[in-house]
């Protein structure tokens, strides 16, 4: 689903950039009101980009009211699971369970929402800090969508509610059914990594792009450990949660990016073999071209 929905809305942006070579490359009116041209860093197509957005914030908005009001268990149901019949890959992490832990990982969570506030201390990102904020709207309603689509439609339990020591209300509670995939891991790698992935397509050349992606990486697996050690989502909740953080907070600026400021750094492949699915690979170490001039 996370492959279909990107490679559909990476055709959808490319369709959206050729059709703008016959129209001077203007495509939506800056902040201040003037056109935006191909000097910008980012192009906006409100025929895609809108329902896009509209379609990620209004789903999540809906259906994160749904699953955290999920019918209760049984008390029976919950004595009935066992660690046996966890898949092989998750069974070690049953029975984890740390309220100290969760609490941290709320901590990282809520406060990673306004990071990419950040970024308007730039002057240079400053100045489309319009287009950014719209940006970053749709990245968190693309994760958003993917998130709650698979919460809504899963009853996953969590680790602790394999965990004896934890008291039954805990256990039985609607919310127990919610491990599949990390919610929290994908907000913080959406969050951060789209500071980044921004801060980098702004400025390619600058070396201080290495700290904002370490700090990104840094932040989405210190979550994804809290969220572990709270007993909160199984590996490979936190695996899936964090692919889907990281994509969409650098695929979302990326299918946007005006051709002239393309990213050569970033590929992105589907592979196959013994298993399926899609090779994302940035590389920090080559800077891009920037202007027509600086082309060979």
């Amino acid at each position: 689903m996370l492959a279909f929905y990107f490679l559909s809305l990476q055709g959808l942006a490319q369709k959206t950039l050729s059709a703008s070579d016959n129209k001077h490359d203007i495509l939506m009116p800056n902040i201040d009101g003037t056109a935006e041209t191909s000097s910008s860093v980012y192009k906006f197509n409100p025929a895609v980009d809108i329902p896009v957005t509209l379609v990620g914030t209004g789903w999540s908005g809906f259906a994160l009211t749904k699953i955290y009001s999920k019918e209760s268990s049984s008390v029976a149901k919950i004595n009935s699971l066992r660690v046996s019949d966890i898949n092989s890959f998750d069974r070690w992490a049953a029975d984890i369970h740390s309220d100290k832990a969760a609490d941290a990982s709320d901590i990282l969570f809520y406060g990673s929402m306004p990071l990419p506030l950040i970024l308007m201390l730039d002057k240079k990102i400053r100045k489309d800090a319009g287009k950014i904020g719209l940006l970053y709207l749709q990245a968190m309603g693309v994760n958003g969508l993917l998130y709650t689509g698979s919460t809504y439609f899963t009853n996953r339990y969590r680790p602790y509610a394999y965990n004896p020591n934890v008291s039954m209300d805990a256990r039985t509670a609607g919310g127990a059914k919610n491990s599949f995939f990390a919610g929290h891991v994908a907000l913080v790698g959406t969050s951060t990594f789209f500071m980044a992935k921004v801060y980098s397509d702004y400025h390619p050349g600058s070396k201080a792009k290495w700290l904002v992606f370490g700090l990104a990486s840094a932040a989405t697996a210190a979550t994804g450990y809290l969220r572990h050690r709270g007993g909160r989502h199984f590996p490979s909740d936190i695996i899936l949660g964090t692919a889907v953080g990281t994509l969409s907070g650098i695929m979302v600026p990326h299918l946007h990016k005006n051709k002239l400021f393309k990213d050569e750094n970033l590929t992105l492949l589907p592979f196959t073999g013994r298993s399926h699915g899609l090779s994302l690979v940035y590389r920090i170490d080559r800077k891009p071209y920037q202007t027509i001039s600086d082309l060979p």
